[in-house]
């Protein structure tokens, strides 16, 4: 009967076991994507199994043609995306997600290829009528530059008929003694008249 028993107890902890390190072992990540391609930047995005004791990831960046591998940690976060920065335009990259928890990490998720974009291609695929931050403070620059001189020409144009109205009261002043003048001036140059009428004539 004790060899039995002690079976029974080495199997009870085997199965102990077992069952702890399934539990520390963490899913890969899922639905790994690419999106917001720039040609300096792009963002990764990835799910997790519900109930995974995750507390944080790692992604690893390379690049297809090179062996070097960029890698980007974080803990004590709860976020599912992350931005890759510094890339090279019109190179093919290759990312892939690992999930962290306090016993480890989790396999590396299936490699995801991705090509960031060309300076042509970021000015073609632009969309004519999408107004970015930049235009907006630009445009609002150029709004009140305009206004300012606006103003500026009003007030100009609001002094010259200022002036004008000034110029033509001091003018319509000085009308009356300039008839008076020119009255009297014509009256001093022309011919004297006679008491008796005609003109002297001679005596014979």
């Amino acid at each position: 009967m004790l060899p039995s028993r002690r079976m029974f107890v080495i199997l009870t902890g085997f199965f102990s076991v077992a069952t702890v390190r399934a539990d520390a072992v963490l899913s890969p990540p899922l639905n790994v994507s690419v999106k917001e391609i720039e040609v300096n930047s792009a963002v990764v995005t990835w799910d997790t199994l519900e109930g995974d004791p995750v507390i944080g990831f790692a992604i690893t960046q390379q690049k297809k043609a090179v062996r070097t591998r960029r890698l980007i940690q974080e803990v004590n976060t709860t976020t599912r995306s992350c931005a890759l920065w510094g890339l090279d335009q019109d190179t093919q990259y290759m990312v892939q997600v690992q999930s962290l928890s306090m016993a480890g990490s989790s396999p590396p998720s299936d490699p995801v290829l991705f090509r960031t974009l060309k300076e042509s291609e970021k000015l073609a695929s632009k969309n004519p009528d999408e107004v970015t931050m930049e235009e907006v403070g630009q445009a609002a620059q150029l709004r009140a530059g305009e206004a300012i001189i606006i103003a500026v020409v009003l007030v100009m144009w609001a002094g010259v008929i200022a002036l004008f109205c000034r110029q033509y009261d001091i003018i319509k002043d000085n009308e009356p003694n300039n008839n008076k003048d020119k009255a009297k001036n014509s009256s001093e140059c022309s011919t004297p008249e006679h008491p008796q009428g005609g003109l002297l004539r001679s005596n014979l």
